[in-house]
């Protein structure tokens, strides 16, 4: 568990200091913004679709704490090249992962690097923070215009 810790946090402060994906996208087909009202967090995603419905490109920009900047970065890494379907599934097993009790067993395989956010669950009120940029993805996804809210 240790091991996962250290992980937690290396790849948060990583992903925080140097966010992959941060800034406008060029020639977005959607968009959609997000709000944490609890921390503070807003963020744009913006995103690419491909005739297949696949992402071809992703992109966040705003500011956030270090679990929501971390979770928006990974999050782009992760999607990029998966369909509208992948990724709903994703955010479904993301979500699942977030949100167990803490002291459930741990199967993140499915999500690669974002298995890191297994240890959220141990700080339910930085939940939001970790899911901020999957529900405004979603909400980009589905053509929303109204922010999206992890409230």
């Amino acid at each position: 568990m240790d091991e996962l810790r250290d992980l937690y946090q290396t790849t948060i402060l990583d992903h925080n200091k140097s966010p992959r994906n941060f800034g406008p996208l060029e020639g977005a087909d959607r968009c959609a913004d997000g709000h944490n009202p609890l921390c503070g967090d807003k963020l744009t995603v913006c995103l690419r679709l491909d005739d297949s419905d696949r992402i071809e490109d992703v992109r966040f920009e705003g500011e956030g704490c270090a679990i929501s900047t971390a979770s928006a970065s990974l999050m782009t890494e992760f999607v990029k090249g998966k369909t509208v379907d992948e990724v709903k599934d994703a955010f479904e097993r993301f979500h699942a992962l977030v949100t167990a009790p803490a002291d459930a067993p741990v199967d993140g395989s499915a999500l690669g690097k974002l298995a890191v956010f297994s240890g959220v669950r141990e700080f339910p009120m930085r939940v939001k923070c970790a899911t901020l940029a999957w529900h405004t993805l979603d909400a980009a996804i589905e053509g929303q215009q109204e922010p999206a809210r992890t409230e």
